[in-house]
């Protein structure tokens, strides 16, 4: 089947230009040809799409569909789910949320580490194979499984739920590991049962109320025996990392990616750009996490990073580190992924340099970058339309009018609706 998507506009993100006009021509479930010279074919399906930009399908590197969204307070889960929300309602929850975030035109995302008993199960593999195989509607899931995090730190749930001993039991199974033979084993079963990519909790951070933001975890020696298992395996590292001191560890041991950063020093951020390890700063949440809800230890740790975190980044921009788009959703509400871009702008990215976070480079960071993030002949059919010019006007982003995953059409508000969302 092929179909012909037309629009008065598209953006090429590799020349970092909007061009003018935009025929797509795709091909089942990939692009074909970009404004080709040869006329379509005559039983090709049409759509019209007017004044909008096309772009390829964003990406946010850095969510947890599980939590958050539907059933409670706006962008934040409630303080007890981890021993409230049994596996089932969890991933019921996550299939609203990967539907929201899919019509927000974000088609891939990496959900990066459970942090509650599940009895092992790794639920968004679970909820990664039913999107996969059409059972529910939302984006590609690079799925984390369990966070590997020590005892106390800051994705263990008991410090989170703030649980007395004995009350809710954990395992390597359960991302809880301790020692180089422990942290090995963690990785192992997080792959073993289809994690993509492994997170581990490198440092503290400002919503647990174990260590402090920028302590670092673990040893070098685990961090690397992590990075070790998770390489010989294919797969990549995500390190949730704060500290400066967590952060550069994190680097030595050939972790891929950091997550947040926001205490990097400019001697780190330097290591970052030598190594070309990724950086997901998850800037925006730094704006408009709701930190009037949380409690005053917590609200006091906020006071004292955030402001250091929007100092870091512009300095991590101009030093050139390979920056990736993520959100931590829900700490910034899912559907609402794109003001990250935004937020990026602000923090001293042009337009199209952020619509590069969202797509080539974190297409390059999930190693899929030669099917993903470019509206380019061989590349997966993951198009998406907003309302004016985002390389002028990034805010566009917030205004998606068309959602195209695969050569699916799941939204398309100038015509009928298409798919489940």
């Amino acid at each position: 089947m092929t179909t012909i998507l037309r629009a008065d506009r598209w953006a090429d993100v590799d020349a970092g230009e909007v061009r003018s006009p935009a025929v797509v021509v795709i091909d089942g479930d990939r692009i074909s040809a970009v404004n080709p010279v040869a006329p379509p074919p005559d039983s090709a399906t049409e759509i019209d799409l007017g004044d909008v930009t096309l772009l390829p399908g964003l990406m946010d590197m850095e969510l947890n569909l599980l939590i958050g969204g539907p059933g409670g307070p706006e962008g934040l889960p409630s303080p007890m789910h981890g021993v409230q929300d049994d596996p089932a309602f969890r991933t019921l929850r996550g299939a609203v949320n990967a539907r929201t975030t899919l019509a927000a035109g974000f088609t891939m995302v990496r959900n990066l580490g459970l942090m509650v008993k599940t009895g092992g199960y790794l639920l968004d593999v679970a909820l990664q194979r039913s999107i996969d195989q059409g059972w529910h509607t939302g984006p590609r899931i690079v799925p984390a499984g369990h966070a590997v995090t020590p005892y106390g730190g800051h994705l263990d749930p008991t410090v989170f739920q703030r649980l007395a001993p004995g009350i809710m039991p954990l395992s390597v199974a359960e991302g809880i590991a301790n020692g180089v033979p422990d942290v090995r084993a963690c990785v192992r079963y997080q792959i073993r049962h289809g994690a993509k990519v492994i997170k581990v909790s490198a440092s503290g951070g400002v919503m647990s109320h174990s260590t402090a933001p920028g302590a670092q975890q673990y040893s070098d020696e685990e961090f690397a025996a992590i990075a070790d298992e998770a390489h010989r395996a294919g797969i990549r590292v995500a390190a949730h990392a704060i500290g400066d001191s967590a952060i550069r560890a994190c680097i030595r041991a050939g972790i891929d990616c950091i997550e947040h950063g926001f205490l990097a020093s400019d001697e780190t951020i330097q290591m970052m750009v030598d190594h070309g390890t990724f950086l997901v700063s998850t800037t925006y949440l730094t704006d408009a996490m709701a930190i009037d809800r949380i409690a005053p230890e917590l609200r006091k740790k906020a006071d004292e990073v955030f402001p250091r975190a929007k100092s870091m980044l512009p300095r991590a921009i101009a030093a050139g580190v390979r920056i990736a788009c993520g959100t931590d959703a829900p700490a910034v509400p899912h559907g609402q992924n794109a003001k990250e871009l935004c937020a990026l702008v602000e923090r001293g990215m042009t337009p199209m340099q952020a619509i590069r976070a969202a797509t080539v480079i974190s297409a390059e960071l999930v190693e899929a970058d030669h099917e993903l993030g470019r509206l380019a002949p061989g590349y997966l059919a993951d198009v998406i339309a907003v309302h004016g010019d985002p390389s002028r006007d990034i805010s566009a982003t917030l205004d998606v009018r068309f959602v195209m995953k695969g050569g699916r059409v799941y939204r398309n508000d100038r015509g009928e609706e298409h798919g489940t969302l």
